[in-house]
């Protein structure tokens, strides 16, 4: 697909090329820094190289007297930039396949032993259990992608208004009790009344999943910090747990798609690499930016920056 969308873009503009070369060339007469029919051919032959999809060209620019030098850099960083997004594309629907066929693997096996004959009903409800907590990390997967794509799309405007985001945090906190009191994890909770102008709903997405992974990678008995500081012009909530922490390297890569800290460990709480993902686009489309700050084994801090007030909004309460 993205070969065929290259080449619609790149004919018409190899033959207007053509012209203008031809025109400039014929204009220069005999002087010596005119383009040679083989500069030439070079160039078109690599432009149609990129248009059936081959990324791996690469165009003498020759000497720096030469003026179509430019030309010919500019294709070669053209088919550099199209090769790095057609890989992008590539690992993209690999993770998306990988990700799809863990679950159904699961479904399709743990069906067939309910069809077996003798089982008793411990047997069946188990499976049954499995069934469905694989076909809800299915219907979740499915979930993020749309929203990220709708989101990156930016096809729906935002709606912005005016509200509370301490009530916002102390709802969703409520609403995880029952995965917190699971383990025996103690909140660490600082809410003063602070207003901030902005999607509900999407930061409502933003806190779930920040929450979400601090109970998950929290041990029994540990500690999950929810802090929200501001002051005239921003709004800071941190988000922290001593959990079992991120090293340096990971950090680089935690908000990029399909991203695991730990592939095993990860897969075996339900994850699929799309929360950070998430939370990053979100906030971003507030004006905001979200950091991370943690050690190896020391737990993982994130502090999420949005101003307090955004174009376009309400002042509803």
């Amino acid at each position: 697909m993205l070969s065929g969308l290259v080449a619609m873009i790149l004919m018409p503009v190899g033959r207007i090329l053509y012209t203008f070369i031809l025109d400039r060339t014929t204009a220069r007469g005999k002087h010596h820094d005119f383009m040679h029919p083989k500069q030439l051919t070079d160039i078109l032959d690599a432009m149609s190289k990129i248009a059936q999809g081959d990324f791996r060209v690469f165009v003498t620019t020759e000497d720096g007297r030469n003026p179509y030098g430019e030309v010919a850099a500019s294709v070669n960083k053209m088919a550099k930039e199209l090769g790095s997004i057609e890989k992008l594309r590539q690992d993209f629907i690999s993770n998306v396949s990988h990700e799809i066929q863990s679950p159904l693997t699961s479904i399709n096996g743990y069906a067939s032993l309910l069809m077996r004959d003798g089982i008793s009903t411990d047997q069946i409800t188990h499976y049954a259990t499995i069934i469905e907590t694989e076909s809800k990390r299915l219907s979740k997967l499915s979930d993020n992608l749309l929203r990220l794509s709708v989101l990156e799309a930016d096809s729906v405007p935002l709606e912005i208004r005016s509200f509370r985001l301490d009530k916002q945090l102390e709802s969703i906190l409520l609403m995880l009790e029952p995965q917190w009191a699971a383990k025996n994890i103690t909140p660490d909770v600082s809410l003063p009344l602070i207003m901030v102008t902005g999607n509900e709903d999407l930061l409502s997405q933003v806190w779930i999943n920040l929450l979400h992974n601090a109970i998950k990678f929290t041990p029994e008995n540990g500690t999950i910090r929810v802090i929200l500081t501001g002051n005239q012009d921003n709004v800071v909530c941190t988000i922290g747990d001593n959990g079992i922490g991120i090293s340096p390297e990971d950090q680089m890569h935690i908000f990029e798609r399909f991203y695991k800290l730990d592939k095993s460990r990860d897969r075996s709480l339900g994850g699929n690499g799309l929360g950070l993902s998430l939370v990053k686009k979100i906030v971003e489309l507030h004006q905001g930016k979200v950091t991370v700050k943690s050690e190896k084994g020391q737990g993982a801090e994130f502090m999420v920056t949005l101003p307090k007030h955004n174009p376009g909004s309400s002042q509803e309460e």
